[in-house]
């Protein structure tokens, strides 16, 4: 059974939760409440390993929980529609008992689906304040003053609004108030989307799992034995190390020899247990005293999961300091797994034009793609190199090697400098082209 963690207002999930039954068979439901849409980051990040799938219930909590996962893979919400809207408009003029020709409403900026649905209609309004609102910025209060001070001054004759807390605070003023929720059509449509997301997660959580595990420098441990006995004492202990994994990866151990393991088990496993990886890292090290290298590769096949681990593990030695990579089936490489530093990138492509850019620059792919995906990750319109430096883990003279080069083959540009508080030479900030 699927475990779903369902976030939103609380008379949100009442309703969510009240479709839900048809579904108990296949998932089982964790609902966590929240006052103010911002608490989704505690929520999500106290509770993400608790659950298989994210369903909220709207875009906005939707959008401030991808920011903090980093990834949209299992996370859902239940659209607003234009049905949405013209049903809140025929609730308000119900129950008001007049055609309202004089309207304030409050959208979050990213939506512009009040405008979508009125240009539908025939009969404008006479008066329409919107009040748009940044996500990370929503304050219940002034969005509440917003519209008191509209309908005090006779400026309009109905309110809607997208949140709970201001729908209840205007009734309780015996101001005509219509709260934006989600449609029992839009709540059973995303239920059975619900269904889609979480088979398609299963078909990726079974597929294929490697781990190569490589003692480095094997042959000077085997110079320093004392005694063939003494070797094998090591390599048990190794071993036990490794068996311990690989029984919480619920995996098979294969010995390669030259202090080369390789662990088969399924992708869900080996992601949920990449912390005990980390941990058994660090044993390894210990136990042989050598540095440990681990490559994971996944795949739909033995073969492409092994290929892929090869991959990871020579990619990983590739680099200053040395990270636990995974290379997925489609050559996407994943840094850092699970962290706030979690980074993919492709290290090939099949842009003609970009591989000639980039050979002519004398830049790998791999390192142009990472840089492309820390931005878009960081959210960045613009950037230094001090910003790539700190992030990459590279020292600030490398990173501006890298960036002179992409501007020289016009894929990136300098669009300024940044001004400083202190003495010094002004960085210079990019943007890519």
């Amino acid at each position: 059974m699927y475990r779903i963690g369902l976030v939103g207002p609380a008379w949100s999930l009442e309703r969510i939760l009240g479709f839900s039954k048809e579904y108990e068979k296949e998932f089982e439901f964790f609902p966590f409440a929240y006052d103010e849409p911002v608490e989704t980051k505690e929520i999500v990040k106290k509770h993400d390993r608790d659950v298989d799938v994210w369903l909220f219930s709207g875009q906005l909590p939707y959008n401030i929980a991808k920011k903090i996962l980093h990834s949209s893979e299992k996370l859902l919400y239940i659209p607003h529609t234009e049905a949405t809207v013209y049903k809140s408009l025929l609730n308000i003029m119900y129950f008001t008992g007049k055609l309202i020709r004089k309207l304030s409403v409050d959208m979050p900026m990213y939506s512009n689906l009040l405008e979508d649905a009125l240009l539908q209609l025939n009969t404008p309004f006479e008066q329409l304040y919107i009040k748009k609102l940044e996500e990370e910025e929503i304050n219940f209060e002034q969005i509440l003053q917003f519209h008191l001070e509209l309908w005090e001054s006779n400026k309009t004759e109905g309110v809607l609004t997208n949140f709970p807390f201001v729908f209840e605070e205007l009734k309780k003023r015996e101001v005509p108030v219509e709260w934006i929720s989600t449609s029992r059509v839009d709540i059973q449509q995303t239920l059975k989307l619900l269904t889609e997301k979480v088979k398609g997660l299963y078909f990726k959580d079974s597929q294929i799992g490697v781990e190569l595990v490589e003692i480095e420098n094997f042959e000077s441990i085997i110079k320093k034995s004392k005694s063939p006995y003494h070797l094998q004492h090591i390599e048990l202990r190794i071993k036990n190390v490794l068996l311990t994994l690989c029984e919480q990866l619920n995996g098979s151990l294969i010995e390669k020899g030259y202090g080369k393991y390789l662990i088969y088990s399924s992708r869900g496993a080996i992601e949920r247990e990449i912390k005990m990886l980390e941990n058994t890292i660090e044993q390894l090290s210990l136990e042989s005293d050598s540095k440990v290298s681990v490559g994971i590769g996944f795949g739909e096949t033995v073969f492409s999961a092994e290929k892929n681990a090869i991959e990871s593990i020579q990619q990983s030695k590739e680099m200053n300091k040395r990270k636990i990579l995974i290379v997925q089936g489609n050559g996407e490489i994943i840094e850092s797994f699970g962290s706030e530093e979690e980074i993919s990138y492709a290290y090939r492509t099949d842009d003609q034009e970009l591989l000639q850019k980039l050979k002519l620059g004398n830049i790998s792919v791999k390192t142009f793609h990472k840089i492309e995906n820390l931005i878009k990750r960081m959210g960045w319109s613009d950037f230094t190199t001090k910003n790539l430096a700190e992030q990459l883990n590279m020292t600030e003279r490398n990173a501006r090697r890298i960036v002179a080069d992409l501007c020289e083959v016009e894929l990136l540009e300098c669009i300024g400098e940044e001004s400083l508080s202190y003495r010094g030479r002004p960085s210079k900030i990019y943007r890519f082209k």
